[in-house]
Parts: structure tokens; C-alpha cells; sequence
């Protein structure tokens, strides 16, 4: 049973955290800062009764002794395949982001644990624990390519994701801080093509019933137009580089008022979340002109050039 360590100063949203976590049958060890959930970590490496470190780290981002960017950059340096997921209140939008950029895997609003907590840590989880499990494999590739077309059949999509995080988790090319962020981008945008493009069901429905909108989408994945709508994928993995194009035949948006992810008070908006991950992500962010196309591309220290 994963096991998540929830580092905050405040004891009663340590309780919170925990309690909705719980639900799941997850276990929770608790931390008052950065610096005791450092040694926690520590300690389970050191102990010999213990066979594995924490699954997950769950922090706040405003704490004594040691803060949730500098708890972010030491646990990606010493456990690299230990996610960290950020809480975020308002005033911490400047750090959230610094610490999603030093390699934290998402984060959630504290204002909105309740309704996105469980959800999040159960996709960091599941990339997390097919990271570990293939972080050994493939030493003599020299690319790597899927091309999907992919129906609303919605079950294709969870299918295509966890195929795509496979193909990651098995290039010898990517380290494994990478393979998760990477899986969180393609996740989302992935989710966006088929959800918002191809289903057109605003995200504005999901903050407001988060059951309607995923009703909303299992209708209209059987109704024309939307039924008959394809998104496509295209990924290609080098010794340079990854490079995702994802594409759908919705109406498309306005690539122009997409949220600028290094700004800090986009992390307290209702949408653009995914984007904003994708964008922090990911090297290059591209949109075609009339918005139903999204180029991602990640750059890697080896050689020769990708050529594609």
C-alpha cells in the first residue's frame, strides 16, 4: 500500500491532507517542516526494516527551518524517483512555481484539496510506482516512435496514456525525474485534445460539478459530431530530444490567451492548470494557428541532433 509523507507546519491541514488521503486506503506519515521530512526520508534509507522510501511527498510550501522549494530540490537530488506534490495557498504562487520548475511533479490548491487531492495523488502515484518499475530497460535504442489515431472512445485514452508512459519509463534516453513530468504533460494535453477539443466540454463544468462534466463527456463520446472526432498523436523519442504533437478536430481557442506559467498569480486561476504544467514542463510549447494542434518538445543532453 503506497505511503505518503504530508509536510506541514499547520497541524490541522496536516489532518485535512491526511483524512482525504485516507479514504483511499493510502497510508500517511506526517512532517511540521521541510527539514523533518527530510530526515523522515533519510531515515527510511537508513533503516534496514524499511524497504523502500516514501512513495510520495505531499508538501505546503510556507514552513520553518525548511520551505517546500528547498524540501522540492533536495528530494529530487537524493530520491529522484520520490514525486513531490505542492500544496499551494494564496501569497505562495511565486515559490509554487519555482518549485514546480526544481522538479515537483504538480500541485494542488489548498482551497480546492477536497475536490482535487485524491484525484492528483492517484495520477502521480500510478506514473510514479511504472517509473520505478521500469527505470532499468532498452540500453542500445536509438528512437523510439508512436503514432495513434485515437476515437472518443474514452477507454482509448487511459490506454494511449499509460502506453506513452511505458514508452517513456522504457527510453534509456530520458532520466527519471524527466519520465514523470513528462507523463503529466502528455496527460494533460492529451485530456485536453480529446475533453475540451474533440468533446468541447468546458472546464468551467468541471470546477462547478466535476461528476457532470465527466457524465457530460461519456455522452457526447457516443453522439455525432463529437463521436466521430479523432485525435491524433505523434511521438517521437531521440538521443536529443522529445517531440509530442497532438492534435484534434475541434473548433480549436485562441493560443494567445494561454496563462504564462512563470507568472506566479496564474496558479490561483480556475483553468489553465494543465497547460500551465505542460508549459513548465516541457522545452517548447507550440499551438497551430487555429488552436487544435499542441507541439511539445523536450530537450536531452545527447547526441546526435533528432532529425523528424
Amino acid at each position: 500500500m503506497p505511503t505518503i509523507l504530508i509536510v506541514d507546519d499547520s497541524a490541522a491541514d496536516r489532518r485535512l491532507a491526511g483524512g482525504l488521503l485516507s479514504r483511499d486506503g493510502w497510508e500517511v506519515a506526517y512532517a511540521e517542516d521541510g527539514r523533518d521530512a527530510f530526515e523522515q526520508l533519510e531515515g527510511r534509507t537508513e533503516d534496514a526494516s524499511t524497504d523502500k522510501v516514501f512513495d510520495a511527498v505531499l508538501t505546503d510550501l510556507q514552513m520553518p527551518h525548511m520551505d517546500g522549494l528547498e524540501l522540492t530540490e533536495r528530494v529530487n537530488r537524493a530520491f529522484p524517483l520520490v514525486p513531490v506534490i505542492l500544496m499551494t495557498s494564496l501569497g505562495s504562487e511565486d515559490i509554487a512555481v519555482r518549485a514546480l520548475q526544481a522538479g515537483a511533479a504538480s500541485y494542488v490548491p489548498k482551497r480546492n484539496l477536497a475536490k482535487r487531492l485524491r484525484l492528483t495523488a492517484k495520477q502521480i502515484l500510478a506514473a510514479a510506482a511504472e517509473d520505478r518499475d521500469h527505470s532499468r530497460l532498452t540500453e542500445r535504442l536509438v528512437r523510439q516512435e508512436f503514432v495513434y489515431e485515437l476515437t472518443s472512445d474514452l477507454g482509448l485514452v487511459s490506454a494511449a496514456v499509460r502506453a506513452v508512459r511505458a514508452l517513456f519509463n522504457g527510453s534509456p534516453f530520458i532520466d527519471d525525474k524527466t519520465k514523470l513530468r513528462l507523463s503529466v504533460a502528455f496527460e494533460e494535453a492529451l485530456l485536453n485534445a480529446v475533453y475540451h477539443g474533440n468533446l468541447e466540454v468546458d472546464s468551467e463544468l468541471k470546477e462547478a460539478d466535476h461528476q457532470a462534466f465527466y457524465d457530460l463527456a461519456e455522452k457526447r463520446s457516443a453522439e455525432p459530431p463529437f463521436s466521430d472526432r479523432v485525435a491524433r498523436v505523434h511521438v517521437a523519442i531521440s538521443k536529443s530530444e522529445i517531440r509530442v504533437v497532438i492534435d484534434d478536430d475541434g473548433p480549436g481557442f485562441d493560443a494567445a490567451s494561454l496563462p504564462d506559467p512563470t507568472s506566479p498569480e496564474n496558479l490561483a486561476r480556475p483553468h489553465g492548470r494543465g497547460l500551465i504544467l505542460i508549459r513548465t514542463f516541457m522545452d517548447e510549447v507550440l499551438h497551430n494557428e487555429r488552436g487544435n494542434q499542441i507541439t511539445m518538445v523536450k530537450t536531452l543532453g545527447f547526441e546526435p541532433a533528432f532529425v523528424g
